[in-house]
């Protein structure tokens, strides 16, 4: 199969009334495909579900050991945060130590997604700042690597030591050489790559050896999901809900990744129409068909065969997985 395959149901009362399809795989340590759903071998963005990989200079290059940098920056470095106190604090304090401040930052200022923060510079009529980025953490760990070799501030330009250390390691655990790169939203490059490339890569954090740089990402991001995400986020509540077992990150344009070390298994999703809502359910469905995530948890009923309601509470419909992901 190389179209995209039905993943996701909009059904209300007995009719389906939308679907989402997209393309999906799941690989082992040797970089196989267990199963897949769609086309393997589509290019993708894979967004923020890079992270890690984005953050694996920091360890590799030694800049993470010589900043003493702990697993609450590893997950930091690998998070889409919400922006809450928990996050921008950290954020904050981690530019300190390297003697710099928002104005280091290169991810332009965002509003808080976190409620709290939000309505606390409204109130304040004051506005965002560039730690209030969902990336500001990974934007102060490629500081981190500028500053520890002895680059120049501009670090999110294609040809900065930081991103080109970025995409070597980026093609390295895919084992592609990437076609290109898109800008993402935080204005760094996002190097494309083969959906199978993705999934082999999330395998190769999963098989990577205790203490190994990918190891101490993946561990960083089970060790703390508040960070990784924030309250009521599906990266946050799914890792919670596998008691910290599996570590999976979302990125932009309905994409997902999965990293199961206890299986050594990686997984790569994406969903062509860049619907949330069913990324969240495909990646739920996935981890539950690979029996990592319980089907009644409520972190998973939130998103998987989750009731859709109206504004009187009254229940309309379901979002489900398709038959394929059942």
């Amino acid at each position: 199969m190389t179209h995209a395959a039905p993943m996701v149901e909009i059904w209300r009362g007995e009719f389906l009334e939308s679907a989402h399809a997209g393309h999906a795989v799941v690989c082992d340590a040797s970089g196989d495909i267990v199963e897949a759903w769609g086309d393997a071998d589509a290019t993708v963005l894979p967004r923020s579900s890079a992270k890690m990989i984005q953050a694996l200079p920091l360890i590799t290059s030694g800049a993470a050991d010589r900043a003493r940098l702990t697993s609450e920056h590893l997950a930091l470095a690998c998070a889409s945060h919400n922006g809450a106190a928990i996050h921008t604090d950290r954020v904050a304090d981690w530019l300190e130590t390297l003697a710099l401040d928002d104005d280091a930052l290169r991810c332009g200022p965002q509003m808080p997604d976190n409620r709290a923060a939000r309505e606390g510079l409204i109130r304040g009529a004051e506005s965002p700042c560039q730690i209030h980025n969902n990336c500001s953490g990974k934007h102060t760990g490629f500081l981190t690597l500028a500053k520890h070799l002895g680059a120049g501030p501009e670090y999110i330009e294609p040809d900065h030591p930081v991103q080109t250390a970025a995409l070597d390691a980026f093609e390295t655990v895919t084992d592609e050489t990437s076609p290109g790169f898109g800008i993402d939203g935080c204005s760094a490059p996002n190097f494309a790559c083969t959906l199978r490339g993705m999934a082999r890569a999330m395998a190769q954090f999963a098989a990577a050896p205790q203490d190994s740089p990918e190891a101490r990402l993946h561990e960083a991001m089970r060790l703390h999901p508040d960070l990784v995400a924030g309250e009521g986020r599906a990266c946050t509540e799914l890792m919670r809900a596998m008691d910290g077992k599996v570590a999976i990150k979302t990125g932009a344009e309905a994409f997902f990744t999965a990293i199961l070390p206890d299986r050594k298994l990686g997984i790569a999703l994406k969903i062509t129409d860049g619907s949330t809502r069913a990324s969240e359910c495909a990646i739920a469905a996935i981890l539950v068909k690979l029996g990592v995530l319980e089907p009644d948890h409520p972190a998973t009923r939130k998103r998987m065969n989750a009731p859709i309601l109206n504004r009187r509470k009254v229940q309309t419909g379901w979002i489900r997985p398709a038959a394929a992901l059942a």
